[in-house]
């Protein structure tokens, strides 16, 4: 909103100043301002609201040191980061790009599906929430839409190097020239010319295959990394961190892929108008780290999936559109391990039930936080940890612009 009004100043009155709203690099500070802002200060009053309105967790015993000491502590706090997130993103974005208009209905979607989970266990004292196949149906459909905006929206293109059109041109090979065109491909980490083509996965078949085949996989990874963000909230201060460090990298992500500099000198995948997400990521981030000052044990609010489903879709999202999902397994490490922590223990469960007569664990428990904790470490020890395994994934993460 203040990018076509600050513009509209520079260009008819030349107001001086405000030319500055022209660079992502200080409408993306003045974003992650204005959403520690909003998270710090009203977040304080969000949470005497909830107290007043008794919204507060029911906690059942699982024998975790300090857990029983949680209950009634305010729930649904992803009120607040969803809020920061979107106010300071529609104030200094330029709102009419298709990828900004996309996160934000990630953010809305997934937001309003936690939002019911909570509402169903708060207000209705139903301790199952939303049931499971509606939250895969929200899942599925937010899929749908991210995944048929991506392959059929005109403003959603890269931008190639033709050598053919060069030739042809009669121009030397010097000369570069690029055409933006539609396209499924996607980067591939730690692989020279590392580009992949999801075309490829038709096998020849048909080109109408593409567009199943892509959204496909769109949904697959939207639900994963969604149910990922939600397994890891599970201590304090522990998802709403690591997003944050998630958030940052991709943020960076972002800008080099929306920077024609850049991305031709780092040799990835020019995305017009990608820039624009740096905006929002730096909401995200902002948003996040506001949280944690309530969040942080003892916490005084818990996001709730409200929260939880709407962080992992964003990141999700914001992975797809500026084509480095593939680097989620690495990114997102800590979610993929906090799920595969729950997969193995619950399929191992069932396998020793079945052949010995009696289900046996491999962990004490799962996720894989609940395991270090009846190994009586203190979760915030455990936070820091996982913290500092997030930043060190967000290193090597980095590392793959250039490590081929």
């Amino acid at each position: 909103m203040f990018y076509y009004l600050f513009t509209y100043l520079k260009e008819e009155i030349d107001l001086i100043g405000a030319g500055v709203f022209q660079y992502i690099s200080f409408r993306a500070g003045m974003a992650a301002l204005l959403s520690l802002i909003i998270t710090i200060t009203f977040g304080k009053n969000l949470i005497n609201i909830l107290h007043r309105k008794q919204v507060g967790e029911s906690i059942r015993d699982l024998g975790l040191a300090g857990q029983m000491e949680k209950k009634g502590t305010p729930t649904m706090g992803g009120i607040i980061i969803i809020l920061a997130i979107i106010l300071p993103t529609i104030f200094f974005s330029r709102i009419g790009n298709i990828y900004v208009i996309l996160i934000l209905i990630a953010t809305l979607w997934m937001g309003i599906i936690g939002f019911l989970d909570d509402y169903i266990k708060v207000f209705k004292k139903n301790k199952e929430g939303l049931r499971g196949r509606f939250k895969i149906i929200g899942q599925i459909g937010l899929g749908l839409i991210v995944g048929l905006t991506l392959y059929y929206h005109n403003e959603v293109v890269i931008r190639e190097f033709d050598p053919g059109q060069v030739l042809d041109s009669g121009f030397e090979m010097s000369e570069l020239i690029y055409e933006d065109v539609k396209s499924t491909k996607t980067t591939i980490p730690f692989v020279k010319n590392n580009e992949l083509d999801y075309s490829a996965f038709t096998f020849g078949l048909g080109d109408w295959l593409t567009m199943p085949v892509y959204v496909g996989i769109v949904i697959l990874i939207i639900m994963a990394v969604s149910n990922g963000a939600n397994i890891t909230d599970g201590i304090d201060g522990l998802a709403a961190g690591t997003s944050a460090i998630i958030g940052l990298t991709l943020a960076i992500l972002a800008y080099v892929s929306g920077n024609v500099i850049f991305s031709d000198y780092l040799d990835i995948m020019y995305i017009p108008g990608s820039g624009e997400l740096v905006i929002f990521c730096s909401a995200f981030v902002g948003a996040c780290i506001g949280f944690l000052w309530y969040n942080t044990y003892p916490a005084q609010v818990f996001m709730g999936d409200t929260g939880s489903l709407s962080l992992g879709a964003i990141i999700a999202v914001l992975a797809l559109t500026i084509r480095k999902e593939l680097l989620i397994p690495v990114l997102c490490g800590i979610f993929l391990i906090e799920n595969l922590s729950v997969i193995i223990q619950v399929s191992y469960f069932k396998y020793t039930r079945k052949k010995y007569g009696e289900g046996r664990r491999i962990f004490l428990m799962s996720p894989l936080h609940h395991h270090y904790q009846k190994k009586n470490l203190h979760e915030a020890k455990i936070v820091a940890r996982f913290w500092t395994v997030g930043i060190l994934l967000a290193i090597l993460t980095l590392a793959t612009l250039k490590l081929r």
